[in-house]
């Protein structure tokens, strides 16, 4: 799974890298370890406006939730069962790309998981890289409120992957420079390991 991620890129960086433009007011907090359960707002491109990038919370909230404490189970969907499950099945078509220079994963030492050995997973360079979302733009029906949301995509974990996250061995969705875009377009349904991603015992 994918609860805990970094992004302390600024915004010229995101733009430059990207080649989107920043639709939010400047100076993004720059967070080293941001936990999803703190429902952070995060740079995302979706495929509605892909020459920008904009902030959403993380934690999707679907049309007919009535209150935002959903979003605690929404941070992570599986790859393989979002068009069966009622929080995702509307949005297959509401695609992102979720902005971030690294995540974190956590190795069980023991079997209950009491001694954990965190990892940090980033780009050779540090570069920011794109994970795979989806998103929802949520009404709150007591204030009128719009809050956009968005949740990562994970998959099934690869040797590496399975070897750090050895409990449910799973994986986000880790897209390249070259397929980011056919992700929003739709034109592929899920990608393997950037085995370019560096792993970091911290």
């Amino acid at each position: 799974m994918c609860y805990t991620i970094k992004q302390t890129v600024n915004e010229r960086l995101l733009e430059g890298r990207f080649h989107a433009r920043v639709k939010y007011p400047p100076q993004l907090e720059q967070i080293e370890k941001s936990s999803g359960f703190a429902f952070p707002l995060v740079p995302i491109i979706t495929n509605k406006e892909t020459e920008s990038i904009q902030l959403f919370h993380w934690g999707l909230i679907p049309h007919w939730a009535k209150y935002k404490e959903i979003r605690k189970n929404t941070l992570n969907a599986r790859i393989e069962t979002i068009d069966e499950k009622p929080s995702f099945r509307s949005y297959t078509k509401n695609r992102c790309l979720v902005l971030i220079d690294g995540f974190y994963e956590y190795q069980w030492q023991d079997p209950k998981g009491k001694v954990k050995k965190p990892f940090l997973m980033t780009m050779p360079d540090g570069e920011p890289f794109a994970l795979g979302g989806l998103f929802s733009i949520w009404t709150d029906t007591s204030t009128g409120e719009l809050m956009p949301t968005f949740t990562i995509l994970t998959m099934e974990a690869n040797e590496q992957m399975a070897i750090i996250h050895n409990t449910k061995k799973r994986m986000p969705l880790i897209l390249t420079k070259e397929n980011e875009r056919e992700w929003l377009d739709g034109k592929i349904e899920k990608v393997r390991f950037d085995e370019k991603l560096v792993t970091t015992e911290i």
